[in-house]
């Protein structure tokens, strides 16, 4: 979606996971405009034939299955059946894009991942070297560094970059980091490099102390709080900082009704329900209203609610409603998402955020054009 907002047309959206696609036919049958044009197949990548595409798309983008990597997950990196990179690999060999972009969960830059995030990174680059029958993971990063050390970029080579971006550094009103894979194919020519952040915490500090904060929000003075370690590091500052404030959970969800309140709640906005149960415990607790949202997480035994709740002001908490979870992750109001409240929070756990996703798409998008 958000790479569609970025101006890119969707030629087509392969999807294993079966609550994930009835959301997807569900929002295209009510005419949700923006998923009109998808050509959806609702199954195994490892079975999609990637050949008719080759050399008509301008981009590949997704998300393979993270649980590999996940800091929640069980860790088997390249011993886990889960592990769907080689599929985007495979993806890009076989389309011969001008460009892609896969996002994955912070976990994968971990030290003890390190030569697999190397592997999977010159496999990308060299995506014709392929992996010989038999033959070690081990043993085919051998032959892509010395591929790489021998200057040889002849055949379908890439330029690769990789970084950890923070989604709250661009506007969205949660804390997630992840990393980003984008390449751009060799004889493109193509000098590229991430967009710099637009929102600050240091901003947002500035704007609690400083500026319209809590008056736009009608906070009461009692409620209000700023570190006082916060506070000591503004002041040292001489001007407001040159960018916008991080988004936080009550920017974003300040004009929905208290889901409490059904006769107000249900009516207007999808998915807005209250969820009874939350509840505060060592290692367990909410995100605050006057900062971004903790990372929404998919869990591999459920929704750790820890991460899925929010700290009123009163100091009560309950869960996020799925609406509410949806405006953290940046979806339009008008999506419905299919299935129960553990089914739902799955599917946002596991979500890019959209606009996350357009601000990179958009970058990406222009440099392509000036390429061409």
């Amino acid at each position: 979606m958000g790479l569609q907002r970025a101006g890119f047309q969707p030629a087509h959206v392969v999807e294993w996971d079966r609550y994930c696609c009835d959301t997807l036919l569900e929002n295209r049958e009510r005419g949700v405009e923006i998923l009109r044009n998808w050509d959806l197949t609702a199954g195994d990548v490892r079975n999609f034939d990637f050949g008719p595409f080759e050399d008509k798309l301008d981009l590949v983008s997704g998300g393979p299955p993270c649980q590999p990597f996940s800091l929640g997950g069980r860790h088997r990196a390249h011993n886990d059946a889960r592990d769907m990179f080689p599929e985007a690999i495979r993806a890009v060999r076989e389309i011969r894009p001008k460009a892609f972009i896969f996002e994955n969960v912070k976990g994968l830059t971990r030290q003890s991942f390190r030569s697999y995030f190397e592997y999977i990174r010159l496999q990308l680059e060299f995506p014709e070297v392929k992996r010989k029958r038999d033959e070690s993971w081990n043993d085919h990063l051998g032959r892509l560094e010395r591929k790489y050390t021998s200057g040889n970029r002849l055949g379908l080579c890439y330029r690769v970059v990789s970084q950890v971006l923070n989604a709250a550094d661009y506007g969205v009103p949660q804390r997630r980091e992840r990393v980003f894979f984008v390449g751009f194919r060799e004889d493109l020519n193509v000098r590229w490099s991430f967009p710099l952040p637009t929102h600050t915490a240091d901003a947002l500090i500035w704007d609690k102390l400083y500026g319209t904060y809590w008056e736009r929000h009608r906070v009461p003075s009692k409620q209000r709080f700023v570190p006082e370690r916060s506070a000591r590091q503004i002041d040292m500052l001489k001007s407001p900082p040159n960018a916008l404030a991080w988004t936080t959970v009550r920017d974003a969800l300040s004009d929905l009704p208290d889901p409490e309140c059904e006769a107000r709640a249900s009516g207007k906005y999808f998915n807005h329900r209250f969820q009874p149960g939350a509840r505060i415990y060592k290692g367990h607790t909410g995100s605050v209203l006057d900062e971004p949202a903790k990372t929404l997480k998919a869990g591999v035994h459920g929704v750790p609610g820890g991460e899925n709740m929010v700290v009123l002001s009163d100091s009560e908490v309950r869960y996020f409603t799925v609406r509410e979870c949806a405006r953290l992750q940046t979806f339009p109001d008008d999506f419905l998402f299919h299935g129960s409240w553990s089914e739902t929070m799955r599917q946002l756990g596991n979500a890019v955020p959209v606009r996350l996703a357009e601000v990179i798409g958009a970058d990406i998008g222009a440099r392509l054009v000036s390429a061409l």
